[in-house]
């Protein structure tokens, strides 16, 4: 799921620096396999886009070849095809028939030109500063919203919270995701800054190659608490209040963020021997 968010209205800058630094220390894919098996597609997509930046590459540069990356990184080319797929679906590696592997040319408002950093989702700093800059952006477009949503996007963002709430009740992840994704895209829709919508919509995209990448299946701990503090914005926005609907939006995002928090630590906990409850 691409949601649940943390608790606390706290100024997140830098935070948890000190679990960035121990998940750095371990060797590649080690922390982030450290709960369970994964595929090595996976985990050769993740040291495909560390190479990237090891590189220098920036987007429209060309790559090695499936046979060199097989090389570098210790694997079959099988293995590479397939991750090259996932980072392709991704938009983050374009595959030209008859002339190879380039770094993808239209990486988006948040992907990074030559100079940039490149993004990546398996890198804690990236990640939380990813979640820094999307609270800052839902914060405002959340405010925005309760001053300029009309009547059709507040029924479209009730419309979201509700969806959500079903696919809770079902147990349906897919419902579930879909309905924050129209949420999210529903406030920042009603913000009526356009440029505003697009930084919300990038970030969130961002946010689900980490998921997917980097630490798959790692949020989604509290999504009952995620339903409610949606519905929180709603009532803020409907009503006309725009600093309660944006801290209700810093609240959501900063509850994601402990989630995320939570498992990292979680999975280095495993890593070093230890037991939970």
């Amino acid at each position: 799921m691409t949601t649940p968010d943390t608790t606390g209205t706290a100024p997140m800058a830098g935070v948890a620096r000190s679990d960035a630094d121990e998940a750095n220390r371990l060797s590649p894919g080690t922390a982030r396999s450290a709960s369970g098996y994964r595929p090595g597609y996976e985990v050769a997509a993740e040291r495909v886009l560390e190479l990237i930046v090891t590189l220098g590459l920036a987007p429209g540069d060309r790559m090695p070849t499936e046979n060199d990356l097989a090389e570098r990184l210790g694997t079959s080319r099988t293995v590479v095809r397939e991750a090259v797929k996932i980072l392709s679906a991704l938009g983050r590696v374009r595959a030209q028939k008859g002339r190879g592997l380039y770094v993808a040319d239209d990486p988006g408002m948040l992907g990074g030109g030559r100079g940039n950093p490149f993004f990546l989702p398996t890198d804690l700093e990236h990640v939380y500063m990813l979640f820094e800059f999307r609270r800052a952006q839902e914060m405002e477009a959340s405010r925005l919203a309760a001053t300029r949503a009309t009547p059709a996007e507040l029924r479209a963002i009730e419309q979201a919270v509700e969806v959500c709430r079903h696919g809770l009740e079902i147990d349906q992840v897919e419902m579930f995701a879909r309905g924050d994704d129209a949420f999210h895209d529903g406030v920042a829709s009603a913000s009526h800054n356009f440029f505003l919508a697009i930084a919300v919509r990038e970030a969130r995209r961002l946010q689900s190659q980490s998921n997917i990448i980097g630490f798959p299946g790692v949020l989604g701990g509290h999504a009952a608490k995620a339903v409610e503090e949606h519905a929180a914005i709603f009532r803020a926005i409907r009503n006309g209040e725009p600093e309660t609907a944006a801290q209700a939006a810093a609240v959501h995002i900063d509850n994601t963020l402990q989630d995320y928090r939570q498992e990292i630590q979680r999975r280095l906990f495993h890593r070093t021997g230890g037991s939970s409850r």
